[in-house]
């Protein structure tokens, strides 16, 4: 049986907004990236175009064996179709009960999803992304509005992942899945930084702590809560 090579390019892709703008050059293979940029700087509206929500004003988008894509927007709200959790579920074509355990909202099976705080609509959702099999998925600000608790339980989730294409975009500066590649938005251009480990020294939105062991000549493996632990042990 033949296995598609996915692929996901973008040739000069140009935005335009009153104060920003952005050009977006490059190639997205198999494996999870991770894009960060300071906020306003694009993230949310490159999104869109990558998965194919919006057009660009100008450049192509091109595809190659991705069938199925998803995004999880930024604002939780703008997915729900469902009058209740349930429904909002089975909307997605999931189990609810499986989806709802997995969010951690056993016993709220009946209410409206506005009717849930920020982070629980947060949790449903990615919840609800991370439970279908697809092709690529885009996830913008993905941690926001989570605790650290619950950060680390969807970074687990998504560092789980072992096919597909997985494009991140954060400005999250503690707490991350394992990662592939790493990409960020500077200086109002996409910027391809590299394959992890290698690409961590040329990170120029690393958290301070990663920051902090690279001066130290201590080389994280990756940038997952485990692999940070590992390289504090060796302090």
């Amino acid at each position: 049986m033949e296995v598609r090579a996915l692929e996901l390019r973008i040739g000069d892709v140009k935005l335009a907004r009153e104060g920003w703008s952005l050009c977006a050059d490059g190639t997205f293979g198999e494996g999870i990236h991770l894009i960060s940029g300071e906020v306003g700087s694009g993230k949310s509206s490159l999104a869109l175009i990558l998965s194919g929500n919006a057009p660009p004003e100008s450049g192509e988008i091109k595809m190659d064996g991705i069938g199925s894509t998803a995004i999880a927007f930024q604002h939780p709200e703008y997915h729900f179709t469902g009058t209740t959790v349930a429904e909002e579920c089975s909307s997605w074509s999931l189990p609810a009960d499986e989806v709802i355990a997995g969010a951690r909202l056993a016993g709220k099976e009946g209410l409206s999803p506005f009717s849930l705080s920020r982070g629980e609509m947060k949790r449903l959702v990615i919840s609800c992304i991370l439970a279908r099999p697809c092709d690529l998925q885009v996830l913008d600000e993905p941690f926001s509005s989570l605790d650290p608790y619950e950060k680390e339980l969807v970074c687990a989730r998504i560092s789980a992942r072992t096919s597909g294409i997985t494009i991140i975009f954060t400005h999250e500066q503690e707490i991350f899945p394992h990662v592939d590649y790493l990409w960020e938005i500077e200086d109002s251009a996409l910027v391809y930084r590299g394959a992890v480990p290698e690409a961590l020294g040329r990170w120029r939105h690393a958290p301070p702590l990663i920051k902090k062991f690279l001066a130290r000549r201590l080389h994280p493996k990756n940038i997952s809560p485990e692999d940070l632990l590992e390289a504090a042990c060796r302090t």
